[in-house]
């Protein structure tokens, strides 16, 4: 008996067994290192650009949102090369998705629908950081889970174009999500990414860019509902600023 595995599941194995290793390497390193014991806190900002993977299929563009929020930074310890860290963040996001409309025949129509989904989120981060500490530059991996939980939804749209039944012409005969609110609130997942850090007198300025893969739904899933699937997948682009304050 052959068993099939989606690429999601790989996906989902790829991430858990990096954050885990970095999780792991952030704890246990800092047993064994050059100690440290230096805070840091901060802001950060910048773009998100999220699509929603319905099943069945919804045709989309990138949705463009903004995230920003504060930035905690523990730093314990420093073994060999490598700087480990715990970063904890509290963000606002906006996301959702941008539908390209098609009609039942797979062809474009001038129809716009767009939908905000706003969100805050709690990334709960481990941080490896190679380079200099103290004044210059580091290159940084991190990764981790990641909860959130959405405060509204604000939709835009166009007139949509009607079939012969007077509904919407979509692939599929599928237009339900047009009249559903989300279904579930809370959101969880994992992320993690990688950035350049500039190390200053007066702080700390980051770029880097991240990737986040929801395991939860925005609908319900059973095999009466619209959706069979759901999820989030964001690419993320920010910097950050942070002071240390010990």
């Amino acid at each position: 008996m052959s068993l099939n595995h989606s690429p999601q599941s790989s996906v989902l194995r790829v991430c858990c067994l990096l954050a885990f290793c970095l999780t792991m390497a952030a704890t246990v390193q800092a047993q064994v290192g050059e100690r440290r014991d230096n805070i840091a806190l901060g802001a950060s900002g910048g773009v998100a650009l999220n699509t929603i993977a319905f099943d069945p299929t919804i045709k989309q563009t990138m949705h463009v949102g903004y995230t920003a929020g504060v930035v905690a930074r523990f730093t314990s310890e420093k073994y060999f090369k490598a700087l480990c860290s715990l970063q904890l963040e509290l963000n606002y996001t906006q996301l959702g998705w941008k539908e390209n409309v098609l009609n039942a025949q797979s062809q474009p129509l001038p129809d716009t629908y767009r939908r905000d989904l706003h969100y805050l989120q709690l990334p709960m981060l481990a941080r490896l950081a190679w380079g200099r500490e103290k004044r210059g530059v580091m290159g940084y991996v991190l990764a981790g889970p990641q909860i959130g939980w959405c405060l509204g939804e604000q939709t835009e749209q166009s007139a949509f174009t009607m079939n012969e039944e007077g509904v919407p012409d979509r692939p599929n005969g599928l237009y339900a999500q047009y009249g559903m609110s989300i279904e579930k609130k809370f959101d969880y997942g994992i992320t993690g990414g990688l950035g350049m850090e500039i190390n200053t007198r007066i702080g700390h300025f980051c770029i880097e860019g991240r990737y986040y893969y929801g395991l939860s739904d925005i609908y319900k899933n059973s095999k009466k509902d619209v959706f069979s699937r759901s999820n989030h997948g964001t690419i993320i682009a920010k910097i950050s600023y942070l002071i240390d304050i010990r």
